[in-house]
């Protein structure tokens, strides 16, 4: 039976839960890569970091099939991210959408910093200035992590602003729009903001 957006988030919850306690699922990899060859229709779509220690698949207990996978670094939102998960949720079916941002991020940090000189790099950070300025003088010590929390917050606000598509599935309850992030040290995922039920 398909599962509603709710069912789906709290099924990755799950995931994330037996990931922290080290009970993930045991997958034969090839038989899931005949299982997916002929067709997909992944329950999730994930907007994350590029950062090698937060691969989705992974800290949800997932698999091949599972999830549409977006990365960049500082999982900041553009135009074609915005056109994927649109294909994700309109064209097959996702029901969950997740931004998921994480600690110690390092593209956070570079947007927190005002001589970061990175070449291209440079206009990524930029979309993460917004975050810094509403995090504005704040405590040292909780700046990258709590600017990080702020851009999952933003990334979700500019999905809902900028495409009615998605917008128009979350209001019919077609999908679930979801910020989380990823604590490096523990492999907790929080949530910290999320569609009405």
């Amino acid at each position: 039976m398909e599962k509603n957006p709710t069912e789906v988030l709290h099924d990755f919850l799950a995931g994330n839960k037996r990931f922290v306690a080290g009970e993930q699922t045991t997958y034969d990899l090839r038989e899931e890569v005949k299982k997916n060859a002929a067709e997909q229709h992944p329950d999730a779509v994930i907007l994350s970091c590029i950062d090698s220690r937060v691969p989705v698949e992974i800290v949800f207990d997932k698999c091949i099939g599972d999830i549409f996978s977006i990365r960049i670094a500082g999982n900041v939102v553009n135009d074609d991210i915005l056109g994927s998960m649109e294909f994700a949720c309109k064209a097959k079916g996702s029901k969950l959408l997740m931004v998921l941002g994480h600690t110690n991020c390092g593209a956070v940090v570079g947007a927190c910093d005002p001589n970061t000189n990175l070449g291209h790099l440079n206009g990524l950070v930029t979309k993460i200035h917004p975050a810094v300025k509403e995090y504005g003088d704040g405590a040292l010590e909780t700046r990258y992590d709590e600017v990080g929390k702020i851009n999952v917050r933003m990334g979700v606000e500019q999905i809902r602003a900028n495409s009615p598509i998605l917008k128009e599935l979350e209001d019919a309850g077609a999908i679930k729009i979801v910020g989380a992030n990823y604590d490096l040290k523990t492999g907790a995922v929080e949530i910290l903001e999320q569609s009405p039920a």
